[in-house]
C-alpha cells in the first residue's frame, strides 16, 4: 500500500493506528513504533548515522492525527512528540516490517542498557 488509505482508525486505547485501502491491504502499527521511528529530525537525525534511540515509550498514545496535504499526516503523542510527517509509503513500511524493526529496537536498547518502560 503506497497511495492513500482508504483508512486511518486510532483504537479506542490510542494505542494502535490502524490502516486499511479498498484492496485489503493495511495493518496495524503501534503508538510506541510509530513514536520510535518518527520521520522528524529529532528522531532521525539530519543525516546517515544519525537517529536517537527513543527508549521508555511503550505506554505512548496517539492524541492527533492531522492531515499533511494529500501524502502524509502528522501524528502527535501524549509525550508532546509531533512533528513528524508520516508519508503514506512510510505508513505501508511500518504496517509490514513492524514486528521485525521491534525486534531490532528491543536488541538495540538492550545494548545501551535501556528499556521500552523508561
Amino acid at each position: 500500500m503506497t497511495a492513500r488509505p482508504s483508512e486511518l482508525r486510532v483504537s479506542k486505547d490510542r494505542r494502535t493506528l490502524t490502516l486499511g485501502d479498498d484492496s485489503g491491504d493495511g495493518g496495524a502499527i503501534s503508538a510506541e513504533l510509530l513514536r520510535i521511528e518518527s520521520p522528524s529530525a529529532e528522531v532521525q537525525g539530519h543525516g546517515a548515522g544519525q537517529k536517537t534511540l527513543v527508549a521508555g515509550k511503550r505506554g505512548v498514545t496517539i492524541q492527533s492525527i492531522e492531515p499533511v496535504g494529500n501524502y502524509a499526516v502528522r501524528i502527535g503523542f501524549d509525550d508532546g512528540h509531533s512533528t513528524g510527517i508520516y508519508t503514506w509509503p512510510y505508513l505501508a513500511k511500518l504496517a509490514a516490517e513492524g514486528p521485525a524493526m521491534l525486534v531490532v529496537y528491543e536488541h538495540a536498547l538492550a545494548q545501551a542498557g535501556l528499556s521500552r518502560d523508561g
